[in-house]
């Protein structure tokens, strides 16, 4: 599924699991696809791919690769509560820029 819409998450923070069989667990973003919506969490939905025998592997292996999740089933943590919450954005009337913030507390994201 493509989706057109901005991933208001970024590259290092930290997520708290809200579905699925790591329900729970908290890591910190590797990396975002904006355009599959899903985002790859450190230690979270780690998948073991059996790779044949070749000049790399002469004997072949098992590698652990963390495969990316859906933005819908992550929640950013924050700090003050320590709970998941979703995120606002706003607009600084002087100079224009955004500023992300707790939706759940109102704090600004650092």
């Amino acid at each position: 599924m493509k989706s057109n819409f901005k991933i208001k998450l970024r590259k290092g923070d930290n997520v708290i699991v809200l579905a699925g069989k790591e329900k729970g667990k908290v890591g910190k973003i590797l990396a975002t696809h904006p355009k599959d919506n899903k985002v790859t969490v450190e230690g979270i939905n780690i998948v073991k791919k059996h790779i044949k025998a070749n000049n790399q592997y002469p004997q072949g292996t098992i590698k652990e690769l963390t495969k990316p999740v859906w933005v819908s089933k992550v929640a950013i943590v924050d700090p003050s509560v320590k709970k998941g919450s979703r995120i606002g954005m706003k607009i600084n009337e002087k100079d224009g820029s955004k500023t992300r913030f707790f939706k759940a507390s109102g704090k600004e994201i650092k």
